[in-house]
Order: structure tokens, then sequence, then C-alpha cells
């Protein structure tokens, strides 16, 4: 490590990054458990948090009650992937600044999370034990404390069926549908995955300078897959590490349900299958999703336009 000129201030081991719309009601939580368990991690950090717009009093609050917060106030929703590659550029991930200058990661952390003692730090060990790790993402519970999934396999044929059509309980919670095996998250020992989901990301910076962060043609669902499909491309292992725990207030959130959002999701999923698809895959793809929606449109109450219409929409969108 070179030496340091007198008076600079210490390199960074971590920059967190929290992006926020309309979260007052979790982001005190959110920061104040984030805080305490840095102020015991030893690593030398900084918390970045990128507001998109809110209505509510998220600004406020991270303004009266966390000043150590670097608060960035957009004046539009961005959205969570470009939220994350404004504060990315913020810290210096913009080409001009030196690697030396650079934090050695970046932790990308979701509003609705309470984070676990010795989180941080198990997820920074984990990323720096290896050389060719490149991500690496917490085991994650509900906030009722029961079991959630935290990373997966690469969405495939198999899990696009899983979706639409009748799946024994075995199959649908284990490799037929990209789960790891529950067992996996009982060990000590990090495991290697495809990806984690967005909710925890830590990053080393190398990575983030050979992949330059979130694709932004995603918008609100797969950023974190497609960013994962790349860094797994350009060579890096991807990692959970089940001692790393953080609860995940939001996991059980039914917003996929609303007709708006279930069009956003099909949308990112079938450009995540365009992307990373051979032709016949993609194919296969968009049949499967067009044999899906049409069940769910037979299956549907007749008075529900709206979701009958957002049906309607996603088959038009992979018949394209």
């Amino acid at each position: 490590m070179p030496a340091m000129a007198e008076g600079a201030p210490p390199m960074i081991d971590l920059a967190v990054v929290v992006v926020t719309w309309n979260n007052a009601d979790v982001i005190a939580e959110a920061l104040e458990s984030l805080l305490d368990d840095l102020q015991c991690s030893g690593l030398h950090n900084e918390v970045w948090l990128v507001d998109s717009a809110s209505a509510d009093a998220t600004v406020a609050i991270v303004r009266e009650r966390f000043a150590s917060v670097k608060l960035i106030a957009c004046e539009r929703n961005i959205g969570f992937g470009a939220g994350n590659n404004l504060a990315l550029r913020a810290i210096g991930f913009d080409g001009e600044d030196e690697a030396a200058a650079l934090p050695a990661a970046v932790y990308l952390l979701n509003p609705d999370t309470v984070t676990q003692p010795g989180a941080c730090r198990s997820l920074f060990d984990a990323l720096m034990a290896r050389a060719d790790v490149g991500l690496a993402g917490a085991r994650l519970t509900f906030g009722d404390g029961s079991f959630q999934h935290s990373a997966f396999r690469f969405p495939g044929l198999r899990q696009i069926w899983s979706e639409f059509f009748p799946t024994p309980g075995r199959m649908a919670e284990g490799a037929f549908n990209g789960r790891y095996s529950r067992a996996q998250y009982d060990l000590a020992q990090p495991f290697e995955v495809d990806f984690t989901l967005g909710a925890t990301m830590m990053l080393r910076r190398e990575v983030i300078q050979q992949t330059h962060g979130f694709n932004t043609d995603f918008f609100l669902y797969c950023e974190e897959i497609d960013w994962a499909w790349r860094i797994r491309r350009a060579g890096w292992r991807v990692l959970c590490v089940p001692l790393a725990r953080v609860t995940h207030l939001g996991g059980g959130s039914t917003s996929q349900a609303r007709p708006r959002s279930l069009i956003d999701l099909w949308k990112s999923r079938l450009l995540l299958y365009d992307t990373y698809y051979p032709r016949w895959k993609r194919a296969a793809a968009r049949r499967l999703v067009i044999a899906g929606m049409r069940r769910k449109l037979r299956a549907l109450d007749k008075a529900d336009t709206e979701m009958k219409r957002a049906y309607r929409a996603v088959i038009e969108m992979a018949r394209l």
C-alpha cells in the first residue's frame, strides 16, 4: 500500500450506497442498524444516500438525524439502477480518479433492510478472501424472521414454466426453479451462486471499474440479474455469505401483482431473455410467456379489467 500523505484522509475500505423513494417509514431503522454495524466493523467507510424525489419525509429524516450520510437529493425518480450509478460516479467511479483513491468495495443496500451485527464485515471479508470473487450478498430473512431465498441461478425456461404452470413443491423450491438448497444457507462457509438479490450487493472495486454499474435499460426489475450476468461472464465469482445476515422488510411485497408493475416486470424479463439467451431459447421463452399469460387470463375474474389489460399487454410484448 502506498504511503499516505501527511494530513490526507484515511483511505476508504467500504462505501455504502442506499437509494430511496418514499421510504420514510423504514429509513431510520435501516441507517441506524447499518451505522451501528459499520462502527463495529473496523472498516474505514462512508455512506451515501440517493433519494429519487421522495414525496414523504425521507430526505428530512436523513438530514436531521444522519449528518454523516452523504445525501444526493434528485429532482425526479430516476430508479434503482440509475440512482446507484449516480452514487458510484460521485464516489469516483467515473474513469477519472486513480484506483488508489477509490474504496476497495462498494455495498449497495436496500432502504427496507435491517443490518444484523457483523454483516458488513462478513461480506467484506468474504469478498476479499479470494482475488477472483467480485460480488457477495447477504443471507436475507423476512421481517418476521422467516427464511427468504437470497440468491438464485440465472433464469431459464424451467423458471418461466414454474411461473405459470403447476410445479410440485420440492421442484418449485429447488434447482428446477432456480433456487439453492436451504441447507446451504445454514452453513458457515460462503457458497457460489449465479446472482444475489439486489437488496444486498457488495462489489469489489475492480468489478465496478470493469463492468460499469447497472444497465439502466432495465427499470425496477432484473437490474441485479443483468449486472451479475456480466460480472460472471467477465470471469468473476459471485458468493452468498450466510454469516452476513440482513432482515429484508420489503421482501414479501406483493407489488408485482399490480397491473403497471406486472408490465414493467415482464418488459425487463423479456429484455433479459433477449440479451442473454440464444435465438432458439428466446423464441421458446416468448412462447412460454404467451401461453402462461393466456392461462392467467382464462382464470381471471371477468370484472378485473385492469389486470386483463396488463396480461394482454405482456402477450403483445412477447409477440414482438
